[in-house]
């Protein structure tokens, strides 16, 4: 983008220089040319008057008062008659020449090597290309700057669109001082705001649809036991019969349940955790030192975990996030195994969560420091949208886990596996 902005530009820079530039040039070449020749005409119209003045009086044709009037290196020729009066050498043939009459049928003609003019044309040919050498440089300056001023709100607004079909919902309220750029940041974020909705909404209505039919399923599945047992053989057949089409419901919800989640995660991948967590705290290591607080990151080597790049990125972000604005202390994040899954913590010093709000935390609107309250319950969403899950493990000082699943055999083929093990 920022290529192709600087490109349209100099062109445009460029065009217009040749375009300003090649009427220019030719223009002065013209007006010193013209300036030599009107002095030129000038002097032999004098000398033509003063000859002029010595016929009218009778007198004899005299250079010598004239010759003043020749310039340097000139070449005066005077013709009345068949008489031919010269003064001067001749310049050559390259020369700049007028001729204006006298009396008597006679001409004056003055004559001056083109050289000296030429020297000037020339001169005043490379003031033009210079002034448009210097337009065109400064052109390409305003260019560069300019381009670099597009090209990176247009970045910066690219990478805010593909975070948000990445699953981070987060506002951004970076604006760049161009309408137009800004209004497609103020969509964005409309549009984010509105799937994050869709998102909570979603997770919360499987969530309750499940539940709800499981229930009700297993309410049923223990009625029709209990009806398999009764003692009249068709009654009891019908209902071993329903009991199974029960079961095969149980099992088809089950299926579309994991299918769904399957199709949240679609993008999730084995990661590094040691790797990832790294990156992640790079980012926020300098806004907690500004205020005087340390990160630490602790995990162990080798310790992979399911999820999307993107996702866990933005989640552990809100996180760090919420430590920095409402923690104190040192933040640590650490990960670990446990029980076929893996444990991120994200931990700090502080007083903790109040009681009244440790239930409630991730519910969307509530906060205890003046924020929105979307952070965290976004964040829920981006993990379950993985396949894991987000609590609170403890309440003081505040303790986030997030339960990622443990990559299947399948999901680690093509992994990079590091190969040197050469002891540290």
């Amino acid at each position: 983008m920022r290529s192709r902005i600087l490109r349209a530009i100099l062109l445009a820079v460029a065009v217009t220089g040749f375009a300003l530039g090649i009427p220019l040039g030719y223009t002065a070449l013209q007006l010193v040319e013209g300036a030599a020749r009107n002095d030129l005409s000038t002097r032999a119209q004098r000398i033509a008057a003063s000859i002029d003045d010595q016929i009218a009086n009778a007198q004899p044709i005299d250079l010598g008062p004239v010759e003043v009037g020749v310039p340097e290196g000139g070449h005066l020729v005077v013709t009345t008659g068949s008489r031919v009066l010269e003064f001067g050498s001749t310049p050559g043939t390259d020369v700049l020449s007028v001729q204006v009459p006298i009396a008597q049928q006679g001409t004056v003609r003055l004559e001056v090597p083109a050289g000296p003019v030429r020297t000037t044309q020339y001169q005043v040919a490379a003031l033009v290309v210079l002034l448009v050498v210097l337009s065109v440089g400064t052109g390409t300056v305003v260019a560069t700057v300019t381009a670099r001023k597009l090209a990176e709100p247009l970045r910066h607004v690219a990478a805010r669109a593909a975070r948000l079909g990445a699953g981070d919902f987060r506002r951004d309220d970076r604006r760049h001082g161009v309408p137009e750029l800004d209004l497609v940041s103020d969509a964005l974020d409309k549009s984010a705001g509105a799937l994050a909705q869709l998102v909570q909404r979603e997770r919360e209505l499987v969530g309750d649809v499940s539940h709800q039919l499981r229930s009700r399923l297993t309410a049923l599945q223990l009625r029709l036991e209990s009806l398999s047992l009764h003692p009249e053989p068709d009654a009891a057949a019908e209902a071993r019969a329903a009991l199974e089409q029960a079961e095969r419901l149980a099992e088809v919800l089950n299926e579309m349940l994991a299918a769904a989640r399957a199709a949240r995660a679609v993008g999730a991948e084995p990661l590094d955790l040691a790797a990832e967590l790294v990156a992640i705290a790079e980012e926020w290591r300098e806004p907690l030192r500004r205020v005087g607080r340390a990160l630490r990151v602790r995990v162990p080597e080798g310790l992979l975990a399911r999820a999307t790049p993107a996702r866990l990125r933005e989640a552990i972000g809100v996180l760090l996030d919420n430590a920095l604005r409402h923690g104190e202390g040192q933040v640590v994040v650490s990960a670990r195994r446990d029980e076929g899954t893996v444990v991120v913590e994200v931990s700090d010093s502080g007083t903790g969560v109040p009681d009244e709000l440790s239930h409630h935390i991730f519910e969307r609107g509530v906060s205890g420091g003046g924020s929105t309250g979307v952070g965290l319950a976004l964040a829920r969403a981006l993990v379950d949208a993985d396949g894991g899950r987000l609590e609170l493990s403890t309440a003081r000082p505040a303790t986030f886990a997030l339960f990622l699943p443990v990559p299947k055999a399948e999901d680690v083929v093509g992994v990079s596996w590091r190969t040197d093990l050469t002891p540290r």
